[in-house]
């Protein structure tokens, strides 16, 4: 079955959501509640493109959700050192290189490791998700509220163009358009496919393993940047313990969307649709007055139903 097959069954289980919760909750197809939607979607799907990279290859990242809140934690500390005075775009651009860079340097040793020791992936995610986290607390244990005339920050997780179309979903597009692109239309794509179908064979076939590796945890670190930079403005301010939980959904976003938890399996467009759903299932039951509990058991469901169709179609392969 090719990608554009799988995603049938997809967009179904999506249209079937849509039916259920307008059943439940008359607004929840109205435009704004749909542009609300979009929007937080965004955040997950920019994380989720790159979860998919680290996934294709065999890995994994759990310390996405706290480098999200540690560089939400860092762009807003800078910015807020020019506080009080006229806005800068040279601030506005040194606090986001200063994001992104810390990002990147967390990614950066993610890769490294992954490429150089023979540690699991899930264990050196894991310690530099403790690490980032610590360090986000120590900047500071409070949130910081991003100054009033930092404008074009604000514009960044709130502005609309044209007064509908949300700036968060217009960066996701861009974003995952040029993910598409390099996964599906470029030399480094296909090696990405052929590390997670057989690693030992692509390496073998003279594929550069350890340096992909390091460029696949770079990227998705610097997507998880972007992310947290649209969800510290979203918030109006940075708050060391957010975070706590996107990992997760960015990883069942790529999971739902068809990326094989065992390698060389996944799309973009089929991620996206994941993060639709799982964006559609987080809104839908809390507007549907669903306690919070059930929420955890139904997407943790979800995830399981994923990842078995996943087993299930490997077998018959």
């Amino acid at each position: 079955m090719n990608a554009a097959k799988r995603m049938i069954p997809l967009i179904i289980a999506w249209i079937v959501l849509l039916i259920l919760f307008r059943m439940k909750v008359p607004a929840f197809l109205a435009r704004d509640n749909m542009i609300d939607l979009v929007q937080q979607i965004s955040v997950n799907a920019i994380i989720a493109c790159g979860m998919t990279y680290c996934i294709l290859i065999g890995g994994i990242d759990l310390s996405v959700g706290a480098v999200l809140a540690l560089v939400g934690t860092v762009t807003v500390w800078v910015l807020s050192l020019g506080a009080g005075s006229e806005q800068s775009i040279l601030q506005l651009l040194l606090a986001v290189g200063a994001g992104l860079g810390v990002a990147a340097l967390f990614g950066l040793f993610n890769g490294f490791c992954a490429a150089k020791t023979k540690m699991p992936p899930f264990i050196i995610t894991l310690g530099s998700m403790l690490v980032a986290r610590g360090v986000a607390l120590r900047i500071n244990e409070t949130p910081i509220r991003v100054p009033a005339q930092d404008t074009l920050f604000l514009a960044i997780g709130n502005a609309r163009i044209g007064g509908i179309v949300p700036v968060p979903v217009i960066i996701m597009l861009v974003l995952l358009a040029l993910g598409a692109v390099l996964l599906h239309r470029t030399r480094f794509g296909q090696h990405l496919y052929a590390i997670g179908g057989n690693r030992e064979a692509a390496r073998f076939t003279g594929i550069a393993v350890g340096r992909a590796e390091l460029i696949v945890y770079i990227l998705c670190a610097v997507l998880t940047g972007v992310a947290g930079m649209i969800h510290a403005s979203q918030l109006y301010s940075a708050e060391p313990n957010s975070g706590q939980g996107f990992e997760l959904n960015a990883i069942a976003a790529a999971v739902v969307g068809g990326t094989s938890f065992t390698g060389g399996v996944g799309t973009i467009p089929g991620m996206l649709l994941g993060a639709v759903i799982i964006g559609t299932l987080d809104k839908g039951l809390n507007q549907a007055g669903v306690h919070f509990s059930l929420q955890y058991i139904l997407k943790g469901l979800v995830i399981l139903a994923a990842v078995y169709m996943d087993v299930r179609r490997k077998r018959q392969a």
